[in-house]
């Protein structure tokens, strides 16, 4: 690729918020890889992550596959663990008190965090630090210099702080520390180009690049990423909503999870989670609005392409055969409503609360005549815990996708 080209490519994805400021950013990200390129070196690169939990779903991989972009155009990449910055907790886009972890769990979880990054990212060509390395060494003195140059009205703006504020929830002083302790990461690491999902905007544009700005080193470009929506298409994936795709699930199970997405949520995952340039993105869509692609079979593409992106194409190929099987073959509707259950429910319970059946008599009788499934198996136990998440299929035409 040359320097347009490459542009282009890593700016896939990103959302601002402010035309003027992508703009900004799009011709800063030119000029440092033009200087780079005349210095003969790669640019710095790193995006930061709070290991706050073990479970990372298909959201989580978005900076991961931007960080991965670099790594293909050959710049330095870092993985940076949040081991310091994990004990505060980010509240950017929380309207509640974080709690606070202990250092051992988050040194579990940073070890869990690795791990999964690296089914993305070349290992070899990835430098894990951890930001106790610096920010531990910081003294008080050094702390109010830093914090000289915010004011406590810009954190007020910020849309988490200011819900609270108008609830008259509580808004604790170590919240605001957290802006700091990520501009001064940026910092000693020196950075060209930090990547973060919009959530990270104030962290990344305002407290970074001032600080940098403030200690006499260049600022870093912010490539500030849209969010990724969940299994409804609308709202922001989360584990806590139940819309999620985990890293972690079966290559099976994510591709039929891929291919339940509403067809409006297909440009977002385009863009965000798969290794695909933006002509080939751009191909793809001028098809599907001449009518030459069917929307189906874009997904398919997708959901194949995401597999084969974090298993390997033998996995994905099986997935895609166990879809067409499942679905196709059987007439199975790609597109159904979601049902999320409860821990312990039965068949015959969860027959009833989605809505499959109007009585438990109904349920049973159902069951008896082999008219319920599970992903195409014939469930005959009526008072059997519910046995995993799936395609629950009552008589021959009423579908629910079920999960945990």
């Amino acid at each position: 690729m040359n320097i347009d080209e490459q542009v282009t490519y890593l700016m896939q994805g990103t959302e601002y918020g402010d035309e003027n400021l992508k703009e900004t950013m799009s011709s800063e990200l030119k000029q440092r890889l033009i200087e780079a390129q005349q210095q003969g070196r790669s640019l710095r690169v790193y995006c930061g992550y709070d290991p706050r939990t073990t479970d990372l779903h298909l959201g989580h991989t978005v900076t991961m596959r931007k960080l991965r972009q670099f790594q293909e155009l050959g710049h330095e990449v870092t993985f940076l663990i949040g081991n310091y910055t994990s004990l505060i907790g980010d509240p950017s886009d929380k309207d509640k008190l974080r709690p606070q972890l202990s250092p051992e769990q988050v040194e579990i979880n940073g070890r869990s965090y690795a791990a999964q990054a690296f089914r993305i990212l070349d290992p070899a060509k990835t430098i894990i630090r951890y930001n106790a390395e610096w920010l531990s060494k910081l003294n008080f003195a050094e702390l109010i210099k830093l914090a000289s140059n915010f004011t406590v009205q810009q954190f007020l703006t910020r849309e988490a702080f200011k819900l609270r504020w108008e609830r008259g929830d509580g808004i604790y002083l170590h919240e605001t520390f957290y802006s700091l302790m990520q501009g001064y990461d940026a910092y000693a690491m020196r950075s060209d180009v930090q990547v973060g999902g919009t959530d990270q905007l104030f962290n990344i544009v305002t407290a970074a690049r001032k600080l940098m700005t403030y200690l006499g080193e260049k600022p870093n470009i912010a490539i500030i990423l849209s969010i990724l929506p969940g299994t409804d298409g609308v709202v922001k994936m989360s584990k806590s909503l139940g819309n999620h795709i985990p890293i972690n699930a079966t290559a099976e199970d994510m591709y039929g999870k891929v291919m339940s997405l509403p067809d409006i949520a297909m440009p977002a995952f385009f863009r965000l989670v798969t290794r695909w340039t933006p002509p080939q993105i751009n191909e793809i869509e001028e098809k599907i609005a001449r009518g030459i692609l069917h929307p189906r079979d874009a997904k398919m593409r997708l959901a194949h392409e995401i597999v084969s992106s974090l298993f390997d194409e033998g996995a994905a190929m099986a997935a895609e055969e166990s879809f067409v099987r499942l679905f196709q073959q059987r007439d199975t509707p790609i597109e159904m409503p979601v049902y999320k259950m409860a821990a312990g429910q039965t068949v015959v319970e969860v027959l009833l609360a989605c809505g499959l059946v109007r009585t438990k008599n109904e349920a049973r009788r159902l069951i008896d005549q082999k008219g319920v499934r599970l992903d195409g198996e014939i469930l005959s136990e009526a008072q059997l815990v519910f046995p995993h998440d799936g395609v629950l299929q009552a008589g021959k035409r009423r579908f629910m996708r079920v999960i945990y």
